[in-house]
């Protein structure tokens, strides 16, 4: 059942967040969508699957990826999108520090341009050094790099807090990181 929970949440993270189009789906400007409207089309596409599934997935979700509207008629990702949405988050003053995770092969291109948000909407940053360490295991080799966000926030960047604890801003300039040894 693990797996299946796995590969749900997979193919969930992709048409939530990347390519609902894939499935015949249109995200709301919040990227929400109904969730009988993405159970047909799931079922449709080849990977059907039941409310309650849906359910064991958001619930069970260790990053809490997903999460349904108040009354649970409609799902959204977290964060993490690559299509265009709005998530409604209001700017919030972020800790003194935050932390980012990637792999050591890109230390030398982030030294010089900063973070960038690449693919995605925003820089995703974690509020420990541990989930920021798990992150960077995805890419390789692990390095965390620090972010003085209170001196970035007083410069007027503006940071948003995801529903699932994750930091989000459009970019880290150079001058705001600081890398280990």
């Amino acid at each position: 059942m693990a797996g299946d929970l796995v590969r749900l949440s997979k193919f969930l993270s992709l048409v939530l967040r990347h390519e609902p189009q894939r499935i015949g789906l249109s995200l709301d400007p919040q990227g929400w969508v109904a969730v009988d409207e993405l159970l047909a089309a799931a079922a449709q596409a080849g990977t059907p699957l039941t409310r309650e599934e849906l359910e064991r997935v958001v619930v069970t979700n260790d990053k809490k990826r997903f999460a349904f509207s108040p009354d649970g008629s409609r799902i959204r990702a977290s964060q993490g999108h690559s299509v265009e949405v709005e998530l409604g988050l209001p700017p919030t003053v972020p800790p003194e520090r935050l932390f980012h995770g990637t792999a050591t092969r890109f230390v030398d291109s982030i030294r010089a341009e900063g973070l960038r948000a690449q693919s995605r909407q925003h820089v995703h940053l974690s509020p420990d050094e541990e989930t920021a360490v798990k992150v960077g295991q995805r890419h390789g080799k692990p390095v965390v790099l620090a972010v003085r966000a209170a001196a970035m926030h007083g410069a007027r960047h503006a940071f948003y807090l995801s529903d699932n604890g994750v930091w989000l801003t459009a970019a880290v300039p150079p001058g705001y990181l600081e890398f280990p040894g």
